[in-house]
């Protein structure tokens, strides 16, 4: 371990009050979040692994009253299977140049962003708020560290895709995806978590931890298409062990 990473970094404790659940019905959401100022791997991996989250500096997971219906979910990479339909949205992509780096923000990266979640408020009844300079860069670009990347996916010059991710001990954590509206038939939602399978095994990484998986929510429908995968059942602190099983 790098003599100025640590398992327990400096952190500010706090949970939102509860708001109205974005994945169910006539749900409540409570968050519980560690504000860390210089995180690290080390950590990121620990609680990754554990079934917390992270945007910017903020690592979290859902403590919600009367409600587990949130479940961590990881890709198997070593002994993924591809489908038909992920070799087409492939092949649809045989003209995107891909270039991996560190998370920037520009005006592209803005008016992308925008404009994918007014598509998807039309198209599956999102909210649409737009989002400012420094929400973009306190949600995905700062506290990325040497771990956090971004995988911009281009059509000639045009950026057409953004995929968010972080490159972890034992696997790559998807953070989030958005991409061009115009370019839907492409597929790059699932050409980009497919690229993060292929980078993972490139790097020897054994996992691909999607997020959360919650039964009947329509968001989540594309993540059971990526198998073999695992599941956790709640958020074991980073003394215990995690026991995920095959889904």
């Amino acid at each position: 371990m790098n003599k100025n990473q640590s398992l327990y970094p400096p952190s500010t404790d706090f949970s939102m009050l509860d708001y109205e659940c974005s994945y169910l019905p006539n749900k409540m959401v409570r968050m519980k979040y560690k504000y860390i100022n210089e995180p690290n791997m080390i950590f990121t991996s620990a609680v990754i692994k554990r079934g917390w989250r992270r945007f910017g500096k903020y690592y979290f997971h859902p403590t919600c009253n009367g409600c587990n219906e949130c479940k961590s979910l990881r890709i198997d990479v070593e002994n993924f299977t591809i489908t038909k339909s992920q070799k087409k949205a492939i092949k649809r992509n045989s003209q995107t140049q891909i270039i991996v780096g560190r998370p920037s923000l520009t005006k592209h990266h803005l008016d992308l962003y925008n404009r994918y979640h007014y598509y998807k408020q039309d198209k599956d009844g999102w909210k649409y708020r737009s989002i400012s300079h420094k929400e973009y860069y306190e949600n995905f670009v700062d506290g990325a560290e040497d771990f956090g990347r971004e995988v911009l996916y281009f059509q000639g010059e045009k950026l057409v895709c953004v995929d968010l991710i972080d490159i972890l001990e034992d696997g790559i954590s998807a953070i989030y995806c958005y991409y061009d509206p115009d370019f839907d038939e492409l597929s790059l939602g699932t050409f980009s978590l497919l690229y993060q399978i292929e980078l993972a095994k490139q790097l020897g990484l054994k996992w691909v931890y999607l997020g959360y998986w919650v039964e009947g929510c329509k968001a989540f429908a594309y993540k059971p298409k990526f198998q073999p995968q695992e599941l956790l059942d709640g958020f074991p602190a980073i003394e215990e062990k995690p026991k995920w099983e095959k889904a």
